[in-house]
């Protein structure tokens, strides 16, 4: 095995959070979400390495939080306009690549992220080398699909709730991420997905693995973190 490379995307703006700042930065149990997501790949992958990005125009945030809870970052780069010139700005950034470097890309939202959810996607991926192994979970509501006429129910265990990180061998994401971006491009699977890459392996997620998008989320999360305290 090659090394491990760990890509923490958090330029997003969190414009539905409706926080004053990203909601990667917002505190969830004393410190910002974003600190929580970092720990938590820290602790699933010691030996990987770690790059995490950011908009430029958070950067000075980010460093006074960091000073102000002696925190140590890792090394930062700066997204772009959308997820995935994020995504390629960081790939970019790594130089040498080994045909056995693998990565994980994971989003900054996702602080309750663990160890096992992790070993499941890298089992996965050093196991058969499928073009991507991405961590899911059942989908338990009812769900409907919206038609021209109206909707229709469907069968919901025919469907699974995607989740990161997502793991790949580094230079074949790079060669997808060097295509022009397409509309459809909605995680790193689906990059792969139009590059013709579809041997898209499915691994074990976690229901806690919970991606912060409403405000009710943070709530949601500091429940989690405090039962697993007790």
């Amino acid at each position: 095995m090659g090394k491990i490379h760990v890509i923490i995307v958090a330029g997003g703006s969190g414009s539905r959070f409706g926080a004053d700042v990203p909601k990667q930065y917002c505190l969830l149990e004393g410190r910002p979400v974003l600190m929580h997501t970092i720990d938590a790949m820290r602790e699933a992958v010691p030996f990987g390495e770690m790059l995490l990005v950011i908009s430029r125009d958070m950067h000075p945030l980010w460093q006074s939080l960091c000073r102000s809870s002696a925190f140590e970052s890792p090394r930062v780069v700066y997204g772009g306009p959308t997820r995935a010139s994020s995504v390629r700005n960081a790939l970019m950034s790594i130089g040498a690549v080994s045909p056995d470097d693998v990565v994980l890309i994971h989003d900054g939202a996702r602080p309750l992220v663990d160890r096992v959810t992790v070993a499941n996607v890298l089992d996965k991926l050093l196991g058969s080398r499928p073009d991507g192994v991405i961590p899911v979970v059942p989908v338990t509501d009812s769900i409907r699909l919206i038609t021209d006429s109206g909707s229709r129910p469907v069968d919901r265990s025919l469907y699974r709730a995607v989740q990161t990180p997502q793991g790949f061998y580094l230079g074949e994401l790079m060669q997808a991420y060097e295509r022009p971006e397409e509309k459809g491009w909605t995680d790193d699977a689906s990059v792969m997905a139009s590059a013709g890459k579809t041997d898209i392996v499915l691994a074990c997620g976690s229901p806690e693995n919970i991606k912060i998008t409403n405000p009710i989320d943070i709530d949601l999360a500091a429940a989690i973190l405090n039962r697993h305290k007790k």
